[in-house]
């Protein structure tokens, strides 16, 4: 182990992909995923933008706390940009200015930056992901059409680790043929007195990946499994069985550093009435006074289901890879460098 206490070294970690095969096979997973993400759920390209209009409410505020990046613009007086954290409710805006029907979404390449991050084995500065969104229906706000949702991509998933085994028989599949589904608040009540991030590691090392569904909202015991924003994903409309929410996390089991691995966070969007009782929640009610809130409130926006998929994180997985540093290119402490370089782990 490091004594970086960010940084898990795997134990005689030795690449199975040299720097050169690694950035081809690259190229060819992201391809592969990008293709097989707009067929399977039927999606449609879309241009990502890299800033938007600061005070809108439409850059992701991910928990809340994190810093977008921000600047002014010399030609546009009294406007402020910020970098997009992710484009969680940009999609859903595109969604009605397109005038897009239930069943059909975008898709987008998109390149975000997180200066607040914590760097680590799978956390940088810099975020890639494949940020899609897709018109629903009222009827297809549950937990079923949820879970449907998430088997197509799980598919996509298997189906991608075996176009990497064909081309690369050293790095064996691993995921199992299904996904497990469970709520955040049964997982509590399996595992009472460990951590959230304990739990999905216990969970994870058994069954090999899941789906943990209700991020973001309050547990039995005043707890939230993890944070999530008030506006995007609804995590507190109640469900069957006493539970709530209608988001949540695919994870899979990391092989090489031996942890639950987070690959994609999703959920259907919330509907007015989830949008506002989770602002009160929060205590950000101000934020309804914003033109996305706005938008949303006065039925300028469709109902959605929506999600991120890492590509770095994807690659890092499918790849057999002990740090996102060996999938892009990014910013790292000089120590977590130096650990890195001693321990065979060839950051870009």
């Amino acid at each position: 182990m490091s004594k970086n206490p960010n940084l898990i070294v795997p134990r005689n970690y030795k690449p199975l992909l040299g720097v050169i095969e690694t950035e081809h096979a690259i190229k060819a997973l992201k391809d592969f995923v990008e293709l097989n993400l707009a067929t399977e759920l039927s999606l449609s390209r879309v241009t990502a933008p890299l800033f938007v209009k600061g005070g809108t409410g439409i850059n992701d505020d991910l928990n809340g706390v994190e810093r977008p990046v921000s600047f002014p613009v010399k030609d546009i007086s009294g406007v402020r940009a910020e970098i997009v954290q992710s484009l969680a409710k940009w999609k859903r805006m595109m969604l009605g200015e397109l005038g897009t029907k239930p069943g059909y979404g975008i898709y987008t390449d998109m390149n975000a930056l997180r200066p607040d991050e914590t760097l680590d084995n799978t956390h940088s500065i810099y975020v890639d992901q494949w940020d899609w969104e897709r018109v629903i229906t009222p009827a297809d706000r549950n937990v079923e059409f949820l879970k449907k949702v998430v088997r197509k991509l799980y598919t996509i998933l298997k189906r991608t680790e075996h176009f990497v085994f064909e081309r690369y028989p050293a790095i064996r599949p691993e995921l199992p043929e299904e996904i497990t589904f469970i709520h955040a608040e049964e997982l509590r009540s399996r595992y009472p007195k460990l951590t959230p991030k304990q739990r999905e590691q216990c969970l994870l090392r058994e069954c090999g990946a899941a789906f943990i569904i209700g991020i973001g909202g309050d547990l039995g015991d005043g707890t939230i499994h993890d944070g999530r924003a008030p506006d995007y994903d609804d995590w507190s409309t109640p469900t069957p069985g006493g539970r709530k929410g209608l988001n949540g996390d695919i994870f899979v089991w990391n092989p090489v550093l031996q942890m639950a691995f987070e690959l994609s966070s999703m959920g259907i969007r919330v509907d007015k009435t989830a949008m506002l009782r989770q602002l009160k929640i929060r205590g950000c009610m101000e934020r309804k006074k914003l033109f996305w809130h706005q938008k949303l409130l006065n039925n300028g926006m469709p109902l959605s289901i929506g999600g991120g998929i890492g590509q770095s994180r994807l690659c890092m997985y499918f790849l057999r890879k002990a740090h996102v540093g060996e999938i892009q290119t990014s910013l790292w402490p000089d120590e977590m460098v130096a650990a890195c370089r001693r321990h065979n782990i060839p950051l870009l």
